[in-house]
């Protein structure tokens, strides 16, 4: 019996009740499942006209190849020839797969450098950007935004200064109206209260300060590099800072008598540094060119928030604005840079051609609307901040004005040099006193009124103190004279 679609003996043979033709069960089901017709006769069919016909299994027949000894000889010849093809296939598989391994593998390498040279530019690329926000116009309420990354002990990756344009060819944003209503009111403000200001009762006597004695001596700075430039006092905590001539800032602790952070990243002498009252934040200026604004964090080490440099000389001096959120640098390229704290942005540079040497000591009057400049030619120059205008000029010193210091009463300014200390008249423009408690061998290197005004404390280079920092309870006595 064989299928009438296949003519091979089915293995599930089935009657058409209809035609009475023999078919495989799988092959005439699938036909009836399309096209529902008889293969054969083309009537019509379904599936219950199909009788299964029962036959008993039966083994297949061997072929005539397996029936002789040489037949089953070449029939496993045979087998062999395709195995051993199909193991070739497979090697051939192989070697290939190995191939498109191998590929891979240098592309994901590739792929890796590429990833990391990506990176590298993307971070010299964040860093100019950020140096570059420091040095282009931005809007007042964008300043803040400026420049917020951090960075510890001054070491980060933003020195890229050699793709900027050189400072006196950046454009600056200028101190805009709004900074200089805010000016105008805190000097509104606190020349109010100045004149309300009495004596405190507390003030000690000449009596008193002739009986003061040193407390205590500290070494804070290296004994390879000796000399401590420049101190300051923080106006609200028993903190101390020192620059030194081993380019490093040092916070002391007054009451702990401990040193709680010492401040590296500057690779000259550091000439300036200054507290500001608000958010623990620390200026330093340094010969090398840079100034750095350092805020403390709470265990009270200091890291550096931003790295100024917009000057190309020596950075000498550094002065804080009464409002505590502007200050102003003072450089040997003959410029001073008024900045924005909160971004360190530099909002002008003031470059006046008159000037032949560049200065060497700058302050704030206390008031805010005035700077003090001291220079290396033994000038005294007088700004007004809000038109960044030379409204005075002081000239009786011989050699360079090493420090300036405005009286808390507003009338009285006291400039240091070589030659000794001058006080003088704001009102008069005139000098009405000299002191030189020096011999001409010894230069005063700075000069401090007392929050009241009534005492003027000096200070001068002297070896015998240049290795430490001593600390009395109000002043050297050998420095301060009554003012009053």
């Amino acid at each position: 019996m064989f299928c009438a679609i296949s003519g091979a003996t089915p293995e599930e043979p089935v009657v058409s009740k209809r035609s009475g033709l023999l078919f495989e069960k799988r092959l005439v089901e699938k036909h009836i499942a399309e096209y529902g017709t008889c293969p054969v006769t083309g009537e019509s069919l379904s599936t219950d006209d199909l009788v299964p016909v029962k036959t008993p299994k039966a083994v297949k027949p061997r072929p005539l190849q397996a029936a002789s000894i040489p037949g089953m000889l070449g029939l496993f010849q045979n087998e062999w020839d395709a195995v051993m093809l199909s193991n070739y296939a497979l090697e051939q598989q192989l070697h290939t797969a190995r191939q498109e391994l191998s590929h891979a593998l240098y592309q994901h390498d590739a792929a890796c450098r590429v990833i990391a040279r990506l990176k590298k530019e993307r971070d010299e690329a964040r860093a100019l950007l950020a140096q570059a926000d420091r040095q282009i116009p931005m809007l007042p309420s964008n300043l803040a935004a400026s420049n917020a990354s951090t960075m510890s002990n001054g070491k980060r990756d933003l020195e890229r200064d050699d793709e900027l344009p050189p400072p006196s060819k950046r454009i600056r944003q200028g101190i805009t109206p709004e900074i200089i209503k805010e000016l105008t009111d805190c000097n509104a403000m606190l020349s109010s209260q100045r004149k309300r200001r009495q004596i405190s009762p507390t003030l000690a006597p000449v009596e008193a300060l002739e009986r003061y004695t040193q407390l205590s001596s500290h070494p804070l700075h290296k004994t390879n590099k000796p000399g401590i430039l420049c101190a300051d006092i923080h106006p609200s905590k028993g903190l101390i800072s020192t620059g030194g001539a081993d380019a490093n800032a040092v916070v002391f602790d007054r009451s702990a008598g401990q040193i709680i952070s010492t401040l590296s990243g500057h690779t000259k002498r550091v000439t300036s540094v200054k507290f500001v009252a608000r958010d623990d934040l620390l200026l330093t200026g340094s010969a090398d060119k840079t100034v750095r604004i350092w805020q403390a964090n709470e265990d009270g080490a200091y890291n550096c928030r931003h790295v100024l440099k917009d000057h190309i000389a020596e950075v000498h001096a550094v002065t804080v604005h009464a409002t505590n959120n502007y200050f102003v640098t003072a450089s040997m390229d003959k410029t001073w840079c008024f900045y924005d704290l909160s971004s360190g942005l530099c909002l002008t540079q003031v470059n006046d051609p008159g000037i032949e040497d560049g200065y060497t000591s700058a302050a704030f009057h206390p008031d805010g609307l005035i700077l003090g400049t001291g220079t290396t030619e033994s000038l005294v120059r007088i700004w007004d901040v809000k038109t960044q205008a030379n409204v005075a000029k002081f000239d009786g010193h011989s050699g360079a004005v090493t420090d300036i210091s405005f009286s808390e009463n507003g009338y009285f300014l006291a400039t240091a040099g070589y030659d000794g200390v001058k006080l003088w008249d704001l009102r008069k423009l005139k000098n009405f006193r000299t002191f030189t408690p020096y011999d001409s061998n010894t230069p005063t290197n700075s000069v401090q009124f007392d929050y009241s005004g009534s005492y003027l404390a000096i200070a001068g280079s002297d070896i015998r103190e240049s290795f430490m920092c001593s600390f009395w309870t109000r002043c050297d006595l050998s420095g301060c004279w009554n003012g009053r």
